[in-house]
């Protein structure tokens, strides 16, 4: 054994960081050469098939249109290549190895190429459609012609004006489905109508949706059994039952959750279409279709949208035909179709219209000849068309318009009036300030030719959004003002004539018109109490006969059970429909305040002055 000392010539801690540097994993920063992981082609196509399922679950979620004009299909495409990635990296181990995430770094050079070239082409297409560099081509989009109110306006009869507008028109279709025991809790109104001409009347028609996801599970296998038609003039509100009147309920709408959600129903349908939002329509027989407009982009990649065609759907059995837009315009047998173009495209193109017409810096510094359309939208039927109603105002968006235009729903012909005035905002106020005392709301108004004078009509109602009179507010003065009202007319027609006679007379205290002005000229026939029933009673009665002529007891009694009641909201007032012996006899619920506690079966004896036809008006109902 040797005696002989070790050398203590050392550094203890370099002796231990070099045994700890043999065991050590290297760090990122380390790792200089790329290892492809085993079996790669497998996991390569692992990756792929996750890909596609996981796509395959975006796109029935997003359902983009497969077309480079909209933002979405280059999102849709990034998103594809996003969840390879992740999905590449998680088969290959990266989280677990370092040098598979330096693989995955030099493999992802190809998708981050393909995004930046998808980003750039999306910038330079929204730079070639910009309004900076194409401000002329944005205000040709709509072509505008000059009109003469005067001539236009002759057509337009003062007692088959639109009397509600959407918001209240809603709240009559919401007391109506309320009161039906079957609808009750199962379906509400939907917030979108579309005001239409139903057999020459302006009418709004809605769908219904389901309350909630509940009732949609166990509703959706016949689909919505109803929509609901409401006479803008009437003020009549009708539960049309699709089951009874067509054999099937509407399949398809935007209440529905998978395939037969509309919108998704539509994409797999047209893959590659741009698509606006779906109006809700019914042809003259009452069949309910969804007119979907169809859009291309026409400056750039993604500006100057415009309707290139129209999908009609059946609401029934979703089935689908493409029109082109000129085709809609001029083929008689579509002519029942109203609204093509949006409120909200055509105001849109209009403001391309007034503000780019003299270049983009000239609508941004000097503002000659600027205007925009003015808050708000109505529409008025003319031509057997609907078109949209909307002032021209300042960009500053004063209290007065320019004048206002004119634009069709189905054709998008525009016409100008130059004829300014009070703002429709203002003229409401001024109308509201007439009847402060009540506290009563007005209708968004429409315009009207009174005496040649562009005059704003309007609703008047309280907070149970039902009709409590009428104003009339002079376009050119907003103090001059004429209203007539149900709680002293005492009914909707004798409340129209006083609106007209107080507006006629406030003209000629104004020097408006002279003495020979004739408010008889434009009042409407106080006997016509609106006794047409609605289209929904017109079925069998319970025993699954046709309705005959009941036998009466004397000349203007019936005594006999109710087999059926029905309600509707007619003129504000809630009528009821009672049901003897196959013929409803209908009284208002101010009339005779009894109705309200009879049920079916219960036996009655109804007095009237005339039988003719299946309805018949009642002057009282008394309960045996």
């Amino acid at each position: 054994m040797s005696n002989k000392m070790p050398d203590r010539d050392y550094d203890a801690d370099e002796v231990i960081n070099n045994f700890k540097s043999k065991f050590k994993w290297p760090s990122k920063d380390e790792v200089e050469v790329v290892v492809a992981p085993p079996r790669l082609g497998m996991k390569i196509f692992i990756s792929i098939i996750i890909t596609i399922v996981a796509s395959c679950a975006l796109y029935y979620g997003m359902f983009p249109a497969i077309n480079p004009k909209t933002t979405d299909f280059y999102m849709y495409i990034i998103a594809v290549i996003v969840i390879f990635m992740a999905a590449f990296s998680v088969v290959i181990g990266a989280r677990k190895k370092v040098e598979r995430v330096e693989y995955v770094k030099s493999k992802s050079k190809i998708p981050i190429i393909i995004v930046a070239v998808l980003l750039v082409v999306m910038l330079i297409g929204w730079l070639c459609g910009a309004t900076l560099f194409r401000a002329r081509s944005y205000s040709q989009l709509m072509t505008v012609s000059n009109s003469d109110f005067t001539k236009d306006f002759e057509t337009i009869n003062y007692d088959e004006v639109p009397r509600l507008d959407s918001a209240t028109a809603k709240v009559l279709a919401d007391q109506q489905l309320g009161q039906l025991d079957e609808y009750k809790s199962q379906y509400v109104v939907s917030q979108e109508s579309t005001q239409i001409n139903y057999k020459g009347s302006p009418v709004r028609v809605a769908y219904l949706n389901y309350a909630d996801v509940f009732r949609w599970f166990s509703n959706t296998k016949n689909g919505l059994p109803a929509y609901m038609l409401i006479d803008l003039v009437s003020q009549k509100v009708q539960v049309i039952n699709c089951v009874d009147k067509f054999g099937a309920g509407i399949k398809y709408s935007p209440s529905e959750l998978f395939n037969e959600k509309l919108a998704r129903h539509l994409r797999f349908q047209y893959p590659t279409e741009i698509m606006d939002a779906s109006n809700f329509e019914i042809d003259d027989s009452g069949h309910p279709y969804w007119i979907t407009p169809v859009l291309d982009k026409t400056i750039g990649l993604f500006g100057g949208r415009d309707v290139k065609g129209v999908i009609i759907t059946d609401a029934l059995d979703g089935k689908s035909q493409y029109y082109d837009i000129e085709t809609v315009r001029s083929d008689n047998k579509l002519n029942w179709i109203d609204v093509v173009y949006s409120e909200n495209l055509v105001t849109e193109q209009y403001n391309y219209y007034g503000k780019l017409s003299n270049g983009f810096w000239n609508s941004i510094f000097f503002q000659k000849d600027v205007s925009v359309v003015s808050d708000g939208c109505g529409n008025i039927a003319l031509d057997d068309d609907v078109w949209v109603y909307t002032g021209v105002t300042s960009a500053e968006s004063d209290t007065s318009n320019f004048g206002f235009i004119l634009c069709n729903q189905r054709t998008k012909e525009t016409r100008y009036y130059k004829n300014g005035g009070a703002t429709e905002v203002s003229a409401m106020e001024s109308a509201m300030d007439a009847v402060q005392n009540y506290g009563y709301n007005a209708t968004f108004p429409i315009l009207l030719d009174i005496e040649g004078q562009p005059t704003y009509f309007m609703s008047l109602f309280g907070d149970s959004y039902t009709v409590k009179g009428y104003a009339l507010v002079n376009l050119d003065d907003k103090t001059i003002v004429g209203t007539g009202l149900l709680d002293v007319a005492k009914s909707d027609a004798k409340a129209l004539n006083a609106a007209i006679e107080n507006y006629i007379d406030a003209l000629k205290d104004k020097n408006k018109v002279d003495e020979s002005a004739n408010a008889d000229d434009y009042k409407v026939d106080e006997n016509a109490d609106g006794k047409a029933a609605d289209d929904n009673a017109d079925s069998k009665d319970d025993s699954g006969d046709s309705a005959e002529q009941p036998a009466q007891d004397t000349e203007n009694k019936v005594t006999g059970e109710i087999t059926d009641i029905k309600t509707s909201v007619n003129d504000g007032n809630t009528v009821y429909y009672l049901q003897v012996k196959g013929t409803y006899y209908y009284i208002r619920v101010n009339d005779c305040m009894e109705v309200l506690l009879m049920n079916k079966g219960d036996t009655v004896e109804i007095t009237f002055d005339k039988a003719d036809g299946s309805f018949v008006a009642a002057k009282s109902v008394t309960k045996k």
